[in-house]
């Protein structure tokens, strides 16, 4: 039981720090309310969830065999960062036309595509895995603990967007916002390129 404090203290790390998900959970909230932001809060931790499973019963052993694998994932994963940081840009409370809160099945098929997720996943996998016992109760366990640690991180991201909302009732506030946060986005996605 002591290997479950570094293995929640990781996982608190990776889910509060800046990364795609939380700009996007800010700008969700920020644009769309606590509300729009609860699917993609959902979507992430889903997404998350199934990656770590995945990882945790041996699709790590894929990215071992096959590294382009994973090059190509990153890739993939920057180029959807770009568009995600486009569609960001221009979101808006505003108006009949605005654009639509992220949904829960593109948050949670936006992992698959998450350079950061993926490293949460392998991480886990790899360094907190139970070596003996019943290899899916404890990929259960480790993925369980990661969504519980994940999940109240996430939700402050959000509400941290849903904080600054007052701010951003002047559209001139919320274009600058919006374009700040897709910048952040591009700035990540071209990190990933590296």
């Amino acid at each position: 039981m002591t290997e479950l404090l570094p293995l929640m203290s990781y996982c608190f790390v990776m889910s509060a720090t800046p990364g795609p998900n939380n700009v996007m959970l800010a700008t969700t909230g920020a644009n769309f309310g606590y509300r729009g932001a609860l699917p993609v809060i959902l979507g992430i931790q889903a997404g998350i969830f199934v990656q770590t499973m995945l990882m945790c019963v041996g699709l790590g052993s894929v990215f071992v065999a096959y590294p382009m694998a994973q090059q190509v994932l990153r890739i993939a994963g920057a180029l959807y960062l770009m568009f995600l940081a486009w569609k960001l840009a221009g979101a808006s409370v505003a108006g009949a036309g605005a654009p639509k809160a992220v949904s829960f099945a593109q948050a949670a098929l936006f992992q698959a595509l998450n350079p950061k997720s993926w490293l949460k996943a392998i991480t886990m996998a790899s360094v907190f895995m139970p070596a003996q016992g019943n290899m899916l109760a404890s990929a259960l366990l480790v993925s369980v603990i990661g969504t519980v640690v994940g999940m109240p991180c996430n939700a402050m991201w959000a509400l941290f967007g849903v904080s600054i909302r007052s701010v951003l009732k002047a559209p001139r506030n919320q274009r600058i916002f919006n374009l700040a946060m897709g910048a952040i986005l591009l700035v990540l996605a071209l990190t990933f390129l590296r």
